[in-house]
């Protein structure tokens, strides 16, 4: 989560509205992706944005599942908030012919950050490999299962969610940096999907649990998914609301979605770790039961 300043916690966390034309979002015409402010989830493209006069930034369309609507207590307006954190965003009309799509959602600038299609840290650096990096508690199992799939090129072990001054493992154990350990993989789309990527993912460990994968407790074992699309934001959205719906898991999922922003490369000796150290303790009693849990569910996607 991102730290707030006491204006933008009066917006996002109580409710509050910013003046009319103040915010630095109600001219901005750049493209690419507006997240929330305090989550960084992405909630709209910039071919949602259009200007309403109105002095806030105006949408006449949302990502998929990115935000949820609840009627005011005085039932004459109907409020948005970010889908993943709760923040308020603003509010939601329709009926003002204003589009084509005639909805506006009114959103205060202070709950939004915006990433440009050009921002380096949002930049696919492989031509023919699509990226994903996510998080699932301890990142040596995690890359041992992803290793072990076709279509997928690479996998290296690392930590998102943070700044680069603390990205070492020492600091990240502490649970303090605001990192994830997480895998950065490279895939090829024409032999396995991203939904089959979180499809291996959701079922290799226990996306219910806050902070917290079995013995390995902070929030660097959270269950996050960095997005590097708008697509992956709607995937992995209506993989987690179909989950919900099978009542695959006892308690609400957790799962984090936020947009990526930079991976922080691990230490090289956490490369290849299960297969390396495979009759260290932790990977004889943590590692291994999972592995081979997995190989025997996903044997049609094994190399």
């Amino acid at each position: 989560m991102t730290q707030l300043t006491d204006f933008e916690k009066y917006v996002i966390e109580q409710k509050g509205t910013e003046r009319p034309f103040s915010g630095e979002y109600v001219d901005h015409d750049a493209q690419g992706l507006y997240l929330c402010k305090k989550c960084l989830a992405p909630l709209y493209k910039s071919e949602h944005k259009f200007n309403a006069h109105c002095g806030w930034p105006a949408f006449d369309d949302e990502i998929p599942g990115a935000v949820d609507r609840t009627l005011d207590a005085d039932g004459q307006r109907t409020e948005i908030t970010c889908h993943q954190c709760g923040g308020h965003l603003g509010h939601v009309f329709e009926g003002e012919l204003l589009t084509d799509k005639n909805i506006r959602h009114c959103v205060n600038s202070v709950s939004l950050t915006f990433k440009a299609n050009d921002d380096k840290d949002l930049a696919d650096p492989v031509e023919k490999f699509q990226l994903a990096t996510l998080g699932a508690g301890c990142f040596w199992c995690v890359e041992a299962i992803f290793n072990s799939l076709k279509g997928v090129h690479k996998v290296k072990s690392g930590y998102s969610g943070g700044e680069a001054r603390h990205a070492n493992y020492d600091a990240v154990c502490s649970g303090r940096t605001g990192h994830a350990e997480v895998v950065h993989i490279e895939y090829d789309e024409d032999e396995i999907s991203f939904s089959e990527i979180l499809e291996v993912f959701f079922n290799s460990h226990n996306p219910t649990t806050l902070n917290r994968q079995g013995n390995d407790i902070g929030p660097q074992y959270r269950s996050v998914i960095f997005a590097h699309t708008d697509q992956q934001v709607i995937e992995a959205n209506k993989m987690i609301n179909k989950l919900h719906e099978a009542h695959v898991w006892p308690e609400p999922i957790v799962t984090e979605i936020t947009a990526f922003q930079t991976f922080y490369e691990a230490e090289s000796y956490h490369d290849d770790y299960f297969a390396k150290h495979g009759e260290q303790p932790y990977c004889q009693m943590v590692v291994k039961p999972k592995f081979e849990k997995f190989k025997t569910q996903f044997v049609d996607k094994l190399k």
